[in-house]
């Protein structure tokens, strides 16, 4: 079981009326993971509802009362998230050797996941992700997780600040990014190689923040804020869950809040106010997630 706080301020030089508010916090329930329990205290006081997306994620909404100098919205939330010790991934007989084929069906929905997001004008986008291919020995899933493997184990992790993501291109030269640019990295490769490929926000639990002594030599990137990954869909398998900023696979500590086809869909908070940009004084975010009780594990 574990527990997530999460908090964003929002800090004003005067008091200001705030617009509607948008935020991906609520997690998404399936047979791995179930929400036992969420609570938001904002300031100022809000009315809170929930809506479904175009990709039927809970979007939680926010109708602020009044003006302030502060907005604050602390989301707490228990979760149990259950893990498979060695995940198995029962890929159609087709689709086990690459290049393979979805079939009319799946092409159809899947078509917006599967077309590149960005332009590749000196194809060094391209050329990266036939890499793999080669490495691959025509092996669908070792395609995938040495691209997998390749972002995690060759670029620096760097939490940024700014805004958005870094073009594939940019990330790729300078090999180096956040999470959010890993995530949309290898959703970008992975479609320039005919795959299907979503964006994936969340949050990441690090055994070592909560003293585990296994932990200890173990590097967790990208927790203590929202993280990002990226679902890739494998017939027979389904969406699978890879992490490059780790290079994990099907991870027991991924708590999935929100998936889109890119990263401006899935922001955990956006908003408006009544304002001018020199009115904005500064914001701070503040991730905890915590285990509670041990996670369930299956050796299935």
């Amino acid at each position: 079981m574990f527990q997530v706080r999460h908090t964003t301020r929002y800090h004003y030089s005067r008091p200001v009326a705030f617009g509607q508010h948008r935020g991906m916090f609520r997690p998404i329930d399936s047979p791995d993971l179930r929400l036992l329990s969420i609570r938001f205290d904002t300031k100022p006081e809000s009315a809170v509802h929930w809506v479904h997306d175009v990709f039927s994620n809970a979007v939680t909404v926010f109708d602020f009362m009044g003006e302030s100098e502060t907005l604050e919205v602390d989301c707490t939330f228990q979760v149990i998230r259950s893990a498979v010790d060695e995940p198995q991934f029962p890929i159609d007989e087709h689709a086990r050797l690459y290049p393979f084929e979805y079939n009319p069906d799946q092409q159809v929905d899947l078509a917006p996941s599967i077309m590149s997001h960005y332009p590749d004008p000196d194809g060094t986008v391209q050329s990266f992700a036939r890499r793999f291919t080669a490495q691959g020995g025509g092996e669908t899933w070792k395609i995938l997780e040495n691209l997998n493997t390749a972002i995690h184990s060759e670029f620096d992790y760097q939490r940024r600040e700014e805004h958005g993501v870094q073009p594939p291109a940019v990330t790729l030269a300078q090999r180096a990014g956040s999470c959010r640019d890993y995530a949309v990295l290898m959703c970008e490769l992975a479609r320039r190689l005919g795959f299907a490929a979503r964006f994936v926000t969340g949050y990441l639990y690090d055994p070592s923040l909560d003293s585990d002594p296994a932990a200890k030599d173990k590097a967790i990137l990208g927790a203590g804020a929202t993280h990002a990954w990226v679902q890739i869909f494998v017939p027979g398998a389904g969406w699978i869950e890879f992490d490059p900023t780790n290079g994990g696979v099907a991870s027991g500590a991924l708590i999935k809040t929100g998936v889109a086809r890119t990263a401006s869909q899935a922001v955990p908070l956006a908003g408006s106010f009544g304002g001018s940009a020199t009115d904005v004084a500064g914001m701070d975010v503040k991730v905890e997630v915590t285990r509670l009780v041990p996670t369930l594990t299956s050796g299935r």
